[in-house]
C-alpha cells in the first residue's frame, strides 16, 4: 500500500501563486508516475499534470505554462508550483501515484482561487 498525503491548499487571489506538496509513504519501492488531478463542483475529474520517476512531465491544456510539476524522489514527494492562478482552477487537487500497475490517490486538497 501506498499512502498520500498533500498539503498546501486554501485560497488566493486570481493571478497569485501558491505550491501544493504530496509525500508518499508507505511501500513507496518502483513508484512509478506521480500527478496531480483536480476536480471541480459538477465537473469530471482532470489530469492537472504528471511526472514520470524520470522526470518527464506532462500538463494539462489549461495550465502549461502556468504550472510546473516537480519531484524529489528523495524525499518521496511531489510538488505542483501554480502560478498566474484563475477562478477557473479552484477544485479540490487530488495527488496521484502509480506503483507496479496499481493506482493510489491522497483525500485531496481544496484550492480557492477568489477575490
Amino acid at each position: 500500500q501506498v499512502q498520500l498525503v498533500e498539503s498546501g491548499g486554501g485560497l488566493v487571489q486570481p493571478g497569485g501563486s501558491m505550491r501544493l506538496s504530496c509525500t508518499a509513504s508507505g511501500n513507496i519501492f518502483r513508484i512509478a508516475t506521480m500527478g496531480w488531478y483536480r476536480q471541480a463542483p459538477g465537473k469530471q475529474r482532470e489530469l492537472v499534470a504528471g511526472i514520470t520517476s524520470g522526470g518527464i512531465t506532462n500538463y494539462a491544456d489549461s495550465v502549461k505554462g502556468r504550472f510546473t510539476i516537480s519531484r524529489d524522489n528523495g524525499k518521496n514527494t511531489v510538488y505542483l508550483q501554480m502560478n498566474s492562478l484563475k477562478p477557473e482552477d479552484t477544485a479540490v487537487y487530488f495527488c496521484h501515484a502509480e506503483r507496479l500497475g496499481m493506482d493510489y490517490r491522497g483525500p485531496g486538497t481544496q484550492v480557492t482561487v477568489s477575490v
